[in-house]
């Protein structure tokens, strides 16, 4: 029953659906009164092809291919490949597989990313706090992957684009690519997979070049050791899990899933997409994982029991112009991706230092534009923007490009790296903003229906959560209790517990999810049933 009428003080919609039917979050309406959400993405999805009674189809894998290597993506860029300097252990770029799952269901099944489900489900102040906490998140990865860019472009220039240039081209040719999809979907995703393959290809070569120990390679990928560590250490180990899980790829992710034509009203159709999906991103996983392992090789092997007088000597010897970068004393070398490529060029050759910086600039500028595509979900989703797409394209770029000139301007190349620990661990404490909301909304029958998470799912995403923000918490005590001032001291204790309070606020809304029922005291999370009954009320002056 649609009963309306133009300039109305009320307008009332009841939408019925047959209990046989199986139904989503949002019905479709008929033809002649349906709307569609606005977008300025995937206007033209990709087509799936139909085969009746096949369990696994390489045509259907093809088709759905994509959304997987893009999100891969993040997995690559400079400020990962930098956290992989620190550790032998690279399964970590295995452990998004379980969160990408459920990022990819939520995006198939209610036909709406990670972004606009919090939009719907939470209470205004608590979604600008959340938005406003993953474009931190944005922010602080846009910085690694730029300033990996314009890193590369001074390595390949030999020092003359400086750092504010590299910054200014990186900006520039964003802007280009990103509108490639323009010219079809699946051609974006074909300068994606060549950018993928210019960083395996860099990467694998220096792999070749180095010759590390196999055995050993295998000792510390399967066997997680880390021998006298320390505070220093155990803040790079918190990096890494910021490096690796990045906030913003889950809502990246749960949005590029709806690229893919699928009628979410075919049950068999959504459980075939989730299939697919699930396979796609577990191949680009372990690309990712691959061309990861090949970066930790490569620097265990060439800088492992190495001093600044090795390096210097051996600069010198091959006649480098950054001989002076390493001062002539014995303490222990410590690298970062522009002072990692210097040394490959010392020990291995030129050739080595400029694969290694076409690797990190592939590495930089297609992360950079995954970014630029989190940070449109992002703000469509959470503020529902109707804004025309280059309008939101320049507000986005501006929010997080304007930090990281500024920082470009002021720093020289040789010491503006070493700010990637923080901003990997900047990113490790937005991670409950990304990780809850996806656990809790995936649990929830009201808007997944017959794909809402079992009890094996929750188990899991739970303890994954607690884990993170056990680690995140002792980040906080241990960064608080290290300030010398007294004014920083009580400021950070001040936001912390305002984190904190925000994350339990997160959290309670989670457990009621989870089925803990007797927290549910006043939760706002919306658990309407499927069966959409819409009422809407306009009120003329």
């Amino acid at each position: 029953l649609i009963l309306s009428r133009n300039h109305s003080c009320i307008s009332i919609q009841l939408i019925f659906i047959q209990t046989n039917q199986y139904h989503t979050i949002s019905p479709p309406l008929s033809p002649d009164i349906q709307e569609e959400p606005f977008s300025t993405y995937f206007e033209d999805k990709v087509q799936v092809p139909k085969a009746v009674n096949q369990t696994f189809s390489f045509r259907k894998l093809w088709a759905f291919t994509g959304p997987g290597f893009l999100m891969s993506i993040a997995y690559l860029d400079p400020g990962n490949i930098e956290s992989d300097l620190w550790y032998l252990i690279c399964l970590n770029t295995t452990h998004p597989v379980f969160l990408l799952q459920l990022a990819a269901r939520l995006g198939v099944v209610t036909g709406m990313h990670l972004a606009e489900v919090c939009n719907r489900q939470y209470p205004t102040v608590p979604r600008i706090i959340l938005w406003l906490m993953v474009e931190l998140a944005i922010i602080g990865s846009d910085m690694q992957e730029v300033i990996g860019c314009a890193i590369a472009l001074n390595l390949l220039s030999v020092g003359r684009i400086p750092l504010w240039g590299g910054v200014l081209i990186t900006i520039t040719d964003t802007f280009v690519f990103l509108f490639l999809d323009k010219y079809g979907l699946r051609k974006l995703e074909a300068f994606f997979g060549f950018l993928i393959t210019v960083m395996a290809i860099s990467f694998g070569y220096e792999y070749v070049l180095v010759k590390p120990n196999q055995g050993e390679l295998l000792k510390g990928m399967f066997v997680p050791y880390c021998a006298d560590c320390g505070p220093v250490q155990l803040e790079q180990a918190v990096g890494i899990v910021g490096a690796v899980i990045m906030p913003h790829n889950i809502y990246l992710h749960s949005a590029l899933v709806k690229s893919r034509e699928v009628d979410r009203r075919n049950k068999r159709e959504v459980k075939e997409a989730n299939k697919y999906f699930f396979i796609e991103s577990t191949i680009a996983l372990f690309v990712s994982f691959l061309i990861n392992v090949f970066v930790v090789a490569v620097f265990a092997q060439a800088f492992y029991n190495k001093t600044n007088l090795d390096v210097n000597l051996m600069c010198n010897t091959t006649g480098s112009p950054h001989q002076d970068l390493f001062p002539p004393d014995n303490s222990t070398l410590e690298v970062d991706i522009y002072k990692g490529g210097v040394v490959l060029g010392c020990f291995f050759g030129p050739a080595a230092l400029y694969i290694w910086a076409i690797g990190i600039l592939a590495a930089g500028q297609s992360s950079t534009m995954t970014g630029t595509y989190s940070g449109q979900f992002v703000m469509e989703g959470f503020l529902n923007l109707r804004w025309s797409r280059f309008a939101r394209v320049l507000l986005t770029r501006s929010i997080a490009i304007t930090p990281t000139l500024l920082v470009a301007i002021f720093q020289d190349v040789e010491h503006l790296t070493g700010m990637n620990d923080f901003l990997n661990v900047l990113q490790s404490m937005q991670l409950p903003f990304a990780l809850i909301p996806i656990l809790t909304f995936t649990s929830l029958t009201s808007i997944m229906n017959d794909f809402a998470n079992g009890l094996v799912w929750k188990i899991s995403g739970g303890l994954v959560i607690l884990l993170v923000c056990a680690i995140n918490m002792y980040f906080v005590v241990v960064y608080v209790t290290s300030l010398n001032s007294v004014l920083l001291y009580v400021l950070a204790s001040l936001l912390s517990i305002a984190y904190l309070c925000f994350v339990g606020y997160l959290a309670w809304h989670c457990l009621i999810a989870l089925g803990v029922s007797c927290l549910d005291c006043g939760s706002r999370v919306r658990k309407q049933p499927a069966v959409l009954i819409e009422e809407q009320s306009e009120y003329n002056s």
